[in-house]
């Protein structure tokens, strides 16, 4: 009789610095839309899981907020989530780009001196000239020289992305699956619904305005053909409330629009979204609001 198959599972945190990509990445490598991207960095602040199923393998991917020098509570709650996802990873992910290189630092000592797998995703292969990508391949054998693997990969064009997997497979442990393999992620349907909303804020408002704004799904309730769904857009002073719901509320409408068209595709019935500001002075460097917005003390 012949054995069965081994059964592959575990976590792979993807770690880069802002604007690097990783999320598209991410959402491109589990073939669903899980972590909101936009062109601004920072866009993600929470640890976003998006879980990957095969026959005889299950990836749990980690997306993390981009490594920052923390300015106040929330940046240090968000470095806190790329900590925990170093410290939990069976794999580490690098995401960079291809003119990107790091200097001397905490996070390149840890990872010159882990046992955990790592390999570098050279992001954005399809803006860089060939002699260029192989000097940053080389770049990165020699600044990892523990890295299993220096890959040049597009998320946007999913160029190369069978090769990443591939080599992801050949280090993931040997493990039953950890979660249903019907299922995506672990988070909640509230969690991804605050999250879609917050992205359309990035994408429709410049400045200060995304930084100082978050969502905080008060109501969400499943009825047999459309899901009613309250939030409260949280800022930090009275001219980034007006600013956010413009003329007339002609700009909050707009966020709702799109907010609205999304969240249909993604819960796959009719969403009813109303939408209220409220301001929270200082929300992002007082405990208690980090904590009720989800933002869990170090």
């Amino acid at each position: 009789m012949q054995n069965e198959a081994k059964h592959k599972a575990g976590f792979v945190s993807i770690i880069g610095k802002p604007n690097v990509g990783k999320s598209t990445l991410m959402n491109a490598l589990v073939g669903e839309k899980l972590s909101i991207a936009t062109p601004k960095a920072q866009t993600t602040r929470h640890r976003v899981t998006g879980i990957l199923n095969g026959d005889d393998y299950q990836i749990i991917y980690q997306d993390t907020p981009g490594i920052l020098e923390p300015k106040y509570e929330l940046h240090k709650r968000m470095m806190h989530y790329v900590q925990q996802a170093l410290e939990d990873a069976d794999i580490l992910l690098i995401v960079v780009e291809p003119h990107e290189q790091w200097e001397e630092s905490a996070l390149v000592d840890y990872l010159t001196h882990t046992a955990q797998p790592i390999i570098v995703a050279i992001n954005k292969a399809d803006t860089s000239e060939q002699a260029k990508l192989a000097q940053a391949v080389e770049y990165w054998e020699s600044r990892l020289p523990n890295a299993k693997a220096v890959i040049p990969v597009s998320a946007l064009y999913h160029f190369n992305l069978d090769t990443l997997l591939s080599a992801l497979l050949s280090y993931l442990p040997e493990h039953p699956p950890y979660f249903d393999k019907e299922q995506i992620s672990d988070q909640s349907e509230r969690f991804f619904a605050a999250e879609i909303i917050r992205e359309k804020i990035f994408l429709l408002y410049r400045e200060e305005i995304p930084y100082s704004c978050d969502v905080q799904i008060f109501s969400f309730k499943e009825k047999e053909h459309i899901i009613h769904i309250q939030a409260d857009i949280i800022v930090e002073r009275e001219s980034q409330r007006k600013i956010l719901i413009g003329k007339g509320g002609s700009a909050l409408k707009q966020v709702g629009v799109a907010a609205r068209k999304e969240l249909e595709a993604f819960l796959g019935k009719k969403v009813y979204l109303e939408l209220h500001v409220k301001v929270i002075k200082n929300w992002r460097r007082q405990e208690r609001w980090l904590e009720r917005l989800g933002y869990k003390k170090p």
